[in-house]
């Protein structure tokens, strides 16, 4: 298992976009999931690279205090392909050029990882096919 992962993790198609993570086994709740892999670097860096990415899909996390970002396309592991829901099942938090992920409620076995994305370069603009009963319908 990943050195960066507290749980197993398994990567396949998801009911929400692409490839999605779920959990290899049942999780408690408010349990910290692990650290997405990634580089970190400055954010004059990552906008080069956003650029030069094909097909406009982003693995990019902005830190909000620091002129940095970490590329979650290098060093990857499964928190890379947890997908946005407006009834997410994990939050995110960025702290000391870290990428942390957290469970909000309990997780069974199977069962595919969510976070809400808050803000994001798409500015409320991009369709959300999360299909929660809440959905914003925009992210």
């Amino acid at each position: 298992m990943d050195k960066n992962l507290r749980y197993p993790l398994t990567t396949g198609k998801s009911r929400i976009a692409g490839t999605g993570a779920f959990a290899g086994k049942a999780i408690g709740a408010k349990c910290k999931l692990g650290n997405m892999g990634g580089e970190i670097i400055t954010y004059r860096e990552a906008q080069r690279r956003v650029k030069k990415q094909p097909g406009g899909v982003l693995f990019m996390v902005e830190f909000d205090h620091e002129p940095i970002a970490l590329d979650a396309s290098v060093n990857v592991n499964a928190l890379r392909f947890i997908n946005h829901s407006c009834d997410p099942n994990t939050y995110m938090r960025r702290a000391y050029r870290k990428v942390e992920f957290y469970t909000l409620r309990p997780i069974r076995k199977g069962e595919e990882l969510t976070c809400d994305y808050g803000e994001t370069h798409h500015e409320g603009t991009l369709p959300c096919k999360c299909g929660a009963k809440n959905c914003r319908k925009f992210i």
